[in-house]
């Protein structure tokens, strides 16, 4: 037997859009709780994830920044040695100077070459002070980058403890979501989205709750739930903007005359 042609949603009655729109809600619904049960922990997942890579990218940078001292302080250590090596030179060349103003020139390359160790070497302190000084703020680093990993790793833990307990259900809830939305009509699946969006609790349909409206609670005109029982046209609730249908097309219990009448 061949089977029966889809329905475009567009030719759908109001009742089959609202009852599809209403098993939509259910199921995300049903998202939202298993969203709920990781509470933060994919946030804060994040937020450790976030902190670790900052701690690793700030490390690596004094890494570098120290490398670089140590580059200087050697650069500084040839330059004492260049200009040791020119004193003992100049003193050489002093013995065995002709006249006063040779001996005056010597003896100010002289000075001038003493106050290039002696200004080199204060670099060299200047650098292994602040070389000591990174090396601290490494150690530090690398103590909080040690415990934001195991914070890390035990928020983790507890993440995947719980996806792995929902995400069968999740992936099963996702398809038959989806399948579902391809039966909507674009344009009411678009203002539907928006409106649940737009809902603190994520309501983008309800029904009926004791002449009120079951996202709201803001009372309902006897003639609009008339219009509501009636299922001819899509009617939204005017305070919050929420779809609303009656209770026996969403399947629940109707109290009415102290008497239970279900669908």
């Amino acid at each position: 037997m061949a089977k029966e042609a889809k329905k475009d949603p567009s030719e759908l009655s109001v009742e089959e859009k609202l009852k599809a729109l209403y098993q939509l809600q259910t199921m995300l619904s049903e998202i939202d709780k298993i969203k709920t049960l990781r509470g933060e922990l994919p946030l804060e997942v994040q937020d450790l994830e976030d902190e670790v890579t900052g701690l690793s990218t700030r490390i690596e940078k004094i890494k570098g920044e120290i490398s670089e001292l140590k580059t200087n302080v050697s650069k500084k250590k040839i330059e004492i040695e260049a200009a040791k090596t020119s004193i003992e030179k100049y003193k050489e060349q002093q013995d065995n100077v002709r006249n006063n103003r040779e001996y005056d020139v010597l003896t100010k390359e002289i000075e001038f070459q003493t106050l290039e160790v002696e200004l080199c070497e204060k670099r060299i302190k200047e650098f292994t002070a602040s070389i000591q000084a990174k090396e601290e703020e490494i150690e530090k680093s690398t103590l909080a980058l040690e415990e934001r990993q195991k914070d890390l790793e035990v928020k983790k833990n507890e993440l995947d403890e719980i996806i792995s307990e929902t995400k069968q259900e999740e992936e099963k809830l996702r398809e038959k979501a989806k399948a579902l939305e391809t039966t909507i009509e674009p344009r009411l699946l678009q203002a539907f989205k928006r409106i649940r969006k737009n809902s603190r609790n994520g309501l983008g349909i309800t029904y009926v709750q004791r002449d009120a409206c079951g996202g709201c609670f803001n009372k309902i005109p006897p003639q609009k739930q008339l219009d509501i029982r009636m299922r001819k046209k899509i009617i939204v609730c005017e305070y919050c903007g929420r779809i609303m249908i009656d209770p026996e097309l969403a399947g629940v219990t109707v109290e009415k005359h102290l008497e239970t009448k279900t669908k």
